[in-house]
């Protein structure tokens, strides 16, 4: 009998510490961000580089907005030494600075090597970032900035320090990514998200080309004339109505110079000769809001752009075959051509992008 009830109570004991274990277990929350359902807009690709190591959620795009907005990034609080990503990839300049050269520079007022590229639609880059495509991953692109003298000259530690002891920031970055321990690694991960929603597809072109609208005589003739061989010739590089990106996302050397003594080219990065002066091909959307042009930022107008295209191409052994108007330093273009190219150019425009709520600053960050 005694060891019937001794038997007995074991199996109590067992059946309360189970019991016991998952109601601990139903008590702790789950991680479980919510999935971000990016939509692809009408006609453009549907390959999209987003990594298997930080697919979109809506809690990690919330959290990059802030961080990508907030100036204790630098890992600093005193007022004159506060910076963050929007400090040069401004919304009304299509997240570009849209300053002449020696702009942008950092902290220490160390200009940066290239004129800057505009953060619009990297969501379709396939991992060439950077004038000569040197950076592979937009989070890897978010460190560099942290810690290059040129940027924000900062040091990872003392962000990670920082933003620890910061209290809005542990409870979200919990429910981004499971853990209230804030890393470097997870600070780039989540800008990295806000980064890929930044779209651009409702300029004036993208409209017409849904059939809403119709361009005018000037705009039409543009269009004709950036995608064709025998007029303005662009759509080689930048591509054309059937390529809603504006870019190839390829290098070119597109005939700017004859000497060639910037290390940062893309030769920097491959080791072919060939690709001496050849840098990206950049996205023309929004070009009205990205000036300066070229890697480095020699042209201040879209007109100085137009002109040297058309008048002022110079030959090299490293010049791109698709330079089809090399031998006669350009397409020369008339005057009127100019003026249509141009009208077509400016059709690119997206003003609802740049005025996005969603994309502009939260408003519970500090001035």
């Amino acid at each position: 009998m005694k060891k019937f009830i001794a038997m007995r109570f074991v199996l109590f004991f067992f059946i309360i510490t189970a019991c016991s274990r998952n109601l601990d277990v139903d008590l702790v929350p789950v991680y479980k961000p919510e999935p971000y359902v990016f939509t692809v807009p009408p006609g453009f690709p549907t390959e999209l580089n987003i990594p298997e190591d930080n697919p979109l959620t809506v809690e990690g795009i919330e959290l990059g907005r802030k961080l990508f907005y907030d100036g204790r990034l630098s890992g600093r609080t005193h007022p004159d030494s506060l910076m963050s990503c929007s400090s040069c990839h401004k919304q009304e300049n299509s997240f570009e600075i849209g300053l002449p050269r020696p702009a942008p520079y950092g902290i220490t007022g160390i200009s940066t090597p290239h004129a800057m590229l505009p953060l619009v639609n990297i969501i379709w880059n396939p991992n060439t970032f950077l004038w000569n495509g040197k950076a592979s991953r937009i989070e890897d692109l978010v460190w560099m900035g942290v810690i290059a003298p040129h940027e924000m000259n900062g040091d990872t530690n003392q962000v990670k320090a920082l933003f620890q002891n910061i209290p809005l920031y542990p409870p979200i970055f919990k429910k981004a990514f499971g853990s209230d321990n804030i890393t470097m690694h997870n600070i780039s991960r989540a800008i990295a998200q806000f980064v890929r929603t930044l779209v651009s597809s409702d300029s004036k072109f993208d409209r017409y080309m849904r059939g809403e609208l119709q361009l005018n005589d000037s705009e039409l003739n543009g269009f004709v004339l950036f995608t064709t061989e025998q007029g303005a010739d662009c759509f080689h590089c930048h591509g054309g109505g059937g390529n809603p990106l504006f870019t190839t996302h390829l290098f070119y050397n597109n005939g700017k110079d004859s000497l060639f003594t910037d290390p940062y080219d893309r030769y920097s990065v491959t080791g072919d000769v060939m690709n001496t002066g050849a840098y990206k091909a950049t996205t023309l959307r929004n070009i009205e809001f990205t000036g300066p042009y070229m890697h480095d930022g020699r042209f201040a107008t879209l007109d100085e752009v137009i002109e040297f295209y058309s008048h002022h191409l110079v030959w090299s052994p490293y010049t791109d075959p698709l330079m089809h108007y090399i031998n006669s330093g350009g397409v020369q273009l008339t005057t009127s051509e100019k003026e249509d190219l141009k009208a077509f150019l400016l059709t690119l425009s997206d003003t609802g992008f740049i005025h996005k709520p969603e994309y502009g600053p939260p408003a519970d960050l500090p001035e």
